[in-house]
């Protein structure tokens, strides 16, 4: 019987752009794509986040774990800084 899963490298995920954050200050995470379809890993780092669902935006502070978490899922996310004033009223 004939394979019927050839991986092909045009396939994959499209590339994702890099993400500008900043060193300090907090950031406005929003889910733009679903987990459904992603290995465990991936739905229990959005998890760790605070993402509940799609489309779904929490804000945080920045930090080097923050960092990593986003690096695992920038390609489910999408990542842009606050202004300070923003990040208190949200709190």
């Amino acid at each position: 019987m004939a394979r019927t899963f050839v991986w092909h490298p045009s396939k994959g995920p499209a590339k994702t752009a890099k993400q500008n954050l900043p060193a300090k200050g907090s950031v406005r995470i929003k889910q733009v794509r679903s987990g459904i379809g992603h290995s465990w890993r991936m739905r229990a780092t959005l998890e760790a986040i605070g993402l509940k669902h799609h489309q779904h935006e929490v804000v945080k502070e920045i930090t080097p774990g923050l960092t990593g978490q986003l690096k695992q899922v920038r390609h489910l996310v999408e990542v842009t800084p606050v202004k300070e004033s923003k990040a208190k009223e949200g709190k």
